[in-house]
């Protein structure tokens, strides 16, 4: 973030429609001319209605508590004037999680957090039209029972995602403190994350980067747009470098600087490169290639293969919330995409 304030009031006004798209919620509180001294925590908990004290407390020992841009301490006291920004994870659903026994690939598991190699096709989290059959509830499952060095009984707390068509590695946390920490690490992008993608078209460079910032399209809600106007959306950065080349399509590595809904999906599609069979971006029909039937048909099976978006989080780096050992993961190929890869390989080697 170029401003040390986790809020841009601008930016919230003008997309305020994003909101549901976050797992954080951020406040920005500016104390009363009148305000007596008060401690910080006391102070919030006061003013921030359905926010524990403890929640406010975890929030402040990860600088997740800003006065005048400035990290402080739990005990410090409340001047007039003094302008608060606070970032807080959101708490787990409000309704109750249904426990489902759903076979979940676990790549990584301790007191303190999950690391799960996502299928393609799974939502992550359970909302409408979706209660049940999602990650958490798969999760919810694995934890129900088991309890933490507090004594509290564990459960997924999300601290990002991922969409449900893309594959590839997800970090949860199983307690609250964890997740405080960690989701500062993603609010801050100091986590790695690399994806590999197939795109349509070939490159002239072997690596770039793309900067637009991303709001939802106002010609269909239901997909993100890149939009030049600096006032409109979230400011996003995508680097990407070339991977393997096809001639048609193009393998790419993207490394997130930011985390926006559908970011490198949007990102690619600005720049004339879609994502291999994403039908929300107009992926899925040809656009290069020659007119050839064969080609067509060649095209149409590997769209069989993968009815899906060619997207898979590969890497996944980040301080671990206890140890503060730095954790490094890497998610092989999902078979659906291996194998797209290697008939593109074999149809680039035929020509």
């Amino acid at each position: 973030m170029e401003e040390t304030d986790f809020v841009n009031e601008k930016e919230e006004a003008q997309t305020a429609v994003q909101n549901e798209d976050e797992l954080y919620e951020r406040h920005r509180v500016t104390v009363d001319a009148g305000q007596e001294s008060m401690r910080i925590d006391k102070f919030l908990q006061q003013r921030l209605s359905g926010v524990s004290r403890t929640k406010i407390k975890l929030a402040t020992l990860n600088s997740c508590v800003l006065v005048n841009g400035s990290s402080c301490k739990a005990s410090y006291s409340v001047k007039p004037g003094d302008v608060i920004s606070v970032l807080l994870p959101y708490p787990p659903h409000n309704d109750e999680i249904e426990a489902e026994d759903i076979p979940v690939n676990i790549v990584y598991e301790d007191e303190d957090v999950i690391v799960v190699d996502k299928e393609a096709g799974m939502v992550v989290h359970p909302a409408v039209g979706n209660f049940t059959g999602t990650l958490v509830n798969a999760l919810t499952y694995h934890l129900q029972g088991k309890k933490g060095r507090d004594g509290q009984e564990m459960k997924p707390y999300l601290v990002h995602r991922i969409d449900k068509d893309t594959s590839g590695l997800l970090l949860v946390a199983k307690n609250e403190p964890a997740q405080v920490m960690l989701a500062k690490q993603f609010f801050d992008h100091t986590t790695e994350r690399k994806y590999a993608a197939l795109v349509w078209g070939d490159f002239d460079e072997d690596s770039g980067t793309v900067d637009g910032n991303i709001a939802r399209s106002q010609k269909d809600r239901r997909v993100m747009a890149v939009y030049d106007d600096p006032e409109v959306g979230k400011h996003a950065v995508t680097h990407w470098r070339v991977m393997e080349r096809f001639g048609y399509t193009t393998l790419i590595e993207c490394v997130l600087e930011t985390g926006r809904t559908h970011q490198i999906r949007a990102h690619m599609k600005h720049i004339g490169h879609p994502l291999f069979a994403d039908s929300a971006y107009g992926g899925d029909v040809i656009l290069k290639g020659t007119t050839f039937t064969k080609y067509k048909q060649f095209v149409d099976n590997c769209f069989a293969i993968m009815p899906r978006q060619a997207l898979h989080a590969f890497v996944l780096g980040f301080e671990h919330p206890t140890t503060h050992e730095r954790m490094h993961f890497e998610s092989p190929m999902p078979q659906d995409m291996q194998s797209v890869l290697d008939r593109w390989r074999a149809y680039t080697q035929s020509r």
